[in-house]
């Protein structure tokens, strides 16, 4: 057995799946691709998206050798997973064959864009070639391929959430504390995740745009497994509300923080019975041990209205330690600040941003934390991800490109062919999909590249992460909100396949 959890290899798909081997027609070749089908929650302003996961999808869960055992487990379990407890059909002629003759590695090419590539509605993410005898599994490894939604949507939401705070540190930070910008949203979603594998790839997206987290599954993971030994994750000493009510008072828990880790940036909690008697009577009380510590003393509400809480966290810092007022005219308060971890969503984060500057004071004194709303309130809609069947060569040898154009569903019509994917120069560098045939030669080509066929790709080796980070980075600055991410020719020969289709189905031969 070589599967994941126990698994056997064959049963990392859906049921249906297993099926369709007897189900598509006799084919020499098939492709299929996948896509996000819209923007963000449907952002018709800012269509750009990270695509991010493939590698982790193609490492643990495709470049696998399958074993007889696999097959053999998956026979037993089958034996009774049809309705009534019946035999379900599945492909064990075709697993025996490709365990024997390719050492067990499932017999596909698949190609995908680089990780942490910026992408559109319908910029094809990966590619999926199958032929000859295994045409008809073209599509087996699609509910693995599919899970690269989650790590994507993350990460897309992170580096929205940076986007959205980096307009407030333009406005109100001086340039020489820009870097501070790196740290500003943290990420709090361990606990709120299924499992730890879900808070490693989830955590994961989220270090491509900041380097804050509490999450140290993913900071481990992305440090030793995908950054050779490089950090790129910190936090710091920090109470929470167990600590904060194990001591007879609230003053005496924080004057333990800052003599223990005070001469640091510290973070202490500070509604476990009242934040604002907390704020007018404990923050004065340690202001002398604070300073004499000499380090950063971070304010967290955990309570009450996200925005107001913040608010009256800046000024309470302020009235006890002072501030200064920068260039741009905002106040910088003097070793200290806020963080709001409670509540925090993309939407709320930029009401939290809009009333710290409209207050006076500088966006480099608050941080947010987001947990359950960064890693765990988002599903396969929020950008709807999708797999879809484009070309299939018969056994005759004509070949045929096909999409899906169903009548009460225009959202989920699909893209014809097989596919390149180059930079438009002029759309600074946007990603612009072709058909194989119609790709320009000028540039560097097609963007595709084979991550994997039929086993390990010889020579490959994947970007590390401060890599990775830094193509969203240099992307994201440069393409534009929205691109036309579908070339003209693209679009003509689905306007044409999809009439001719149209045809087929109001003459009624689709039916017939």
């Amino acid at each position: 057995m070589s599967g994941p959890f126990g698994l056997p290899m064959p049963l990392l798909t859906d049921s249906y799946k297993a099926s369709h081997y007897a189900l598509y027609p006799d084919a020499q070749r098939a492709v299929a691709y996948a896509e996000f089908r819209h923007s963000y929650e449907k952002d018709a302003e800012d269509e750009r998206m990270v695509f991010y996961g493939i590698r982790y999808v193609i490492e643990h869960y495709v470049c696998r050798p399958w074993t007889v055992q696999d097959v053999d487990m998956a026979e037993a379990f089958f034996r009774t997973h049809n309705a009534g407890f019946t035999p379900f059909p599945f492909p064990k002629a075709l697993f025996l064959k490709f365990i024997a003759e390719n050492n067990g590695y499932f017999p596909v090419r698949i190609e995908a864009l680089p990780e942490g590539s910026v992408v559109y509605p319908h910029t094809p993410v990966l590619q999926i070639v199958a032929e000859h005898e295994y045409s008809p599994l073209v599509t087996y490894l699609e509910t693995v391929l599919l899970m690269t939604w989650y790590p994507s949507t993350v990460a897309t939401l992170a580096r929205r959430a940076r986007t959205a705070i980096a307009d407030a540190y333009q406005k109100s930070v001086d340039d020489d504390m820009a870097w501070t910008l790196n740290s500003r949203m943290h990420d709090f979603g361990f606990r709120a995740c299924t499992c730890v594998e879900q808070s490693m790839l989830g955590g994961a997206a989220h270090l491509l745009s900041f380097e804050g987290t509490d999450t140290l599954s993913a900071a481990f993971f992305v440090q030793h497994r995908l950054n050779a030994g490089r950090p790129v994750a910190t936090s710091i000493p920090a109470t929470e509300h167990s600590v904060m009510t194990a001591f007879a008072s609230e003053r005496q828990a924080l004057e333990k923080l800052l003599r223990t880790f005070g001469d640091g940036v510290v973070a202490c909690v500070m509604d476990s019975y009242d934040y604002t008697r907390a704020l007018a009577e404990v923050l004065p009380a340690i202001a002398q041990l604070k300073l004499d510590r000499g380090g950063v003393l971070v304010i967290r509400p955990d309570s009450g209205d996200l925005v107001d809480v913040v608010l009256q966290g800046l000024r309470a810092a302020d009235s006890v330690f002072g501030s200064d007022v920068n260039s741009k005219g905002y106040r910088v308060l003097r070793g200290v600040s806020v963080i709001q971890g409670d509540g925090v969503t993309p939407q709320t984060l930029r009401q939290i941003y809009d009333a710290t500057l409209a207050a006076g004071y500088s966006a480099q004194n608050v941080a947010v934390g987001m947990g359950g709303a960064l890693l765990q309130k988002l599903n396969r809609d929020t950008m709807s991800m999708a797999i879809k069947l484009s070309s299939i060569t018969y056994a005759d040898g004509s070949t045929r490109d096909i999409m899906k154009f169903p009548r009460a569903g225009s959202s989920k019509v699909s893209l014809p062919g097989e596919f390149a994917v180059c930079a438009d120069p002029g759309q600074a560098g946007a990603p612009v999909a072709y058909r194989t045939v119609d790709a320009p030669d000028s540039g560097d080509g097609n963007q595709l590249k084979i991550v994997y066929d039929h086993g390990p790709v010889s020579g490959m080796s994947w970007d590390c992460f401060d890599d990775v980070r830094r193509r969203l980075n240099d992307q994201w600055a440069c393409f534009p909100p929205r691109a036309n991410a579908v070339s003209p020719s693209l679009l003509a020969h689905q306007k044409a396949v999809h009439d001719d289709q149209a045809k087929h189905v109001y003459e009624g031969a689709a039916f017939a």
